[in-house]
């Protein structure tokens, strides 16, 4: 009797036991999934903050690019053109052409479209026309000063907002899922080619839209100029520069590696 008695007393002790065992186990699987938990949305906030700045500097950017008027990137050229013909808001038409273009990823390479991509649609051709009006009153009649150094902090502001966006990896713009889409999916050429390509038909486009419009050749330079064809050739090293200085720092991210040139 002693001996079952003892049993019993070591059962229900070796119960508690395991109730308790199984209690803290729980208890720290919660932890480690609430830590989880909040480090996963931080990082969301985070890449869609970053995501946000990146594109309202892009629009910042073009704002000044346009003062400058030394050219603009590739696309904005086109849209440009597009302004002449149809004139419009720009931030209307900025977003109806990208509309347009989502069209392409839609049925080609819809998993390159994001929050990014989304912002980017509905934000950034208004912030481009708010900080062009805007600067239009500061400098009425800019000076040869003024334009170049709209044109420096222009190409630099669109080098940082690229780097931001891009590095935030929550979706691309319209346009740049044509490059991608020629070059990951199609198996064209590299991707460097795929856009310089892009890049091309932007700019002719642009122009003769410009043209056709009623335009003239000497307002041709003020939008596909030096300034153009710095962002689309010069611009890959300095977006670099601020990746590994700037934008995957703000993530948390380890860079060891010297800055160079991205590579196709």
């Amino acid at each position: 009797c002693k001996w079952l008695t003892k049993y019993d007393t070591f059962k229900e002790e070796y119960n508690v036991g395991k109730i308790i065992f199984l209690l803290f186990y729980v208890f720290f699987l919660y932890l480690h999934f609430f830590y989880n938990f909040i480090y996963n949305f931080s990082m969301l906030f985070k890449k869609i903050t970053m995501s946000l700045v990146g594109i309202v500097l892009c629009g910042v950017s073009v704002g000044f690019l346009k003062l400058g008027a030394f050219g603009v990137d590739p696309f904005q050229a086109l849209m440009t053109g597009l302004n002449k013909l149809f004139p419009i808001s720009f931030g209307t038409l900025y977003l109806i052409a990208n509309a347009v273009f989502l069209l392409f990823s839609l049925f080609f390479n819809r998993k390159l479209i994001g929050i990014a991509t989304i912002i980017s649609m509905f934000l950034l051709g208004y912030v481009a026309q708010f900080t062009h009006d805007s600067l239009l009153t500061i400098f009425p009649s800019a000076s040869i000063w003024i334009r170049v150094s709209s044109l420096i902090f222009g190409l630099l502001l669109i080098c940082l907002s690229v780097s931001l966006y891009s590095t935030s990896g929550l979706g691309v713009s319209t346009y740049d899922a044509i490059a991608i889409t020629m070059a990951d999916k199609w198996k064209l050429t590299k991707f460097q080619y795929c856009r310089i390509i892009t890049d091309v038909i932007c700019v002719i486009l642009g122009v003769v839209i410009f043209l056709l419009a009623k335009g003239t050749f000497a307002e041709v330079p003020t939008f596909a100029g030096i300034g153009t064809i710095i962002t689309a050739f010069c611009t890959g090293p300095l977006i670099e520069f601020f990746n590994v200085k700037v934008s995957r720092p703000l993530l948390g991210e380890k860079v060891c590696e010297s800055v160079e040139s991205p590579k196709a």
